[in-house]
């Protein structure tokens, strides 16, 4: 049996860096995988760490126009950082967002799946429209029932858009809040070793 190997591309969210997301992506990647965690351009004002795009406004709310853009230019610049090969894409929270928007780009072509953990799409409307197109991968899907960041019916929007166009999704709720829920780091793994070998 020939063991395909790839990139496994991982991305923190909000205060997030690359260092504090190497440690799950090395508990996940899969057997024969390198691992890639880019990290956000975009500064925190704040609260140190980096973010992929900026907000004011009431996190539950749509994205208003700047935050989009800064959204495209975030998926580009991760774009170009990205090995060539196989990858399989995701992140936590803003960084699984930006992992789901790489779907409208040329780039999807090499995704063998995706990783969303506590997170919500951004533009619904233009994966919803895209997703039908393409060739179905399959998702791995966290959410916490408690998730006060990321309310949980948000998060059933974006993974229903994935099962809408018949991609072959594997759901993993639990009951806490923003975050990755280590107890299901077995069937986490298992998922994405899955992709890998698919």
């Amino acid at each position: 049996m020939i063991i395909m190997s790839g990139t496994f591309v991982m991305m923190h969210g909000m205060t997030g860096t690359s260092a504090k997301m190497e440690p799950l992506a090395k508990q996940l990647v899969p057997k024969g995988w390198d691992i890639f965690c880019p990290e956000g351009k975009i500064p925190h004002p704040t609260r140190g760490g980096f973010a992929w795009w900026l907000r004011s406004e009431d996190p539950t709310e749509p994205l208003q126009q700047e935050a989009l853009e800064e959204v495209r230019k975030s998926v580009i610049n991760v774009i170009s950082e990205i090995p060539d090969g196989p990858i399989i894409v995701g992140g936590f929270s803003q960084g699984a967002a930006i992992a789901s928007a790489m779907m409208e780009y040329d780039i999807q072509k090499r995704i063998k799946g995706l990783v969303l953990l506590g997170t919500k799409t951004v533009r619904p409307d233009a994966l919803r429209e895209i997703l039908p197109f393409l060739k179905p991968r399959k998702v791995v899907w966290m959410h916490g029932s408690k998730d006060h960041l990321v309310p949980i019916n948000q998060g059933i929007e974006h993974i229903e858009i994935f099962e809408q166009a018949d991609w072959e999704v594997t759901r993993l709720m639990h009951e806490k809040g923003h975050m990755v829920n280590l107890n299901q780091l077995d069937e986490l793994k298992s998922a994405i070793q899955n992709m890998a070998d698919s």
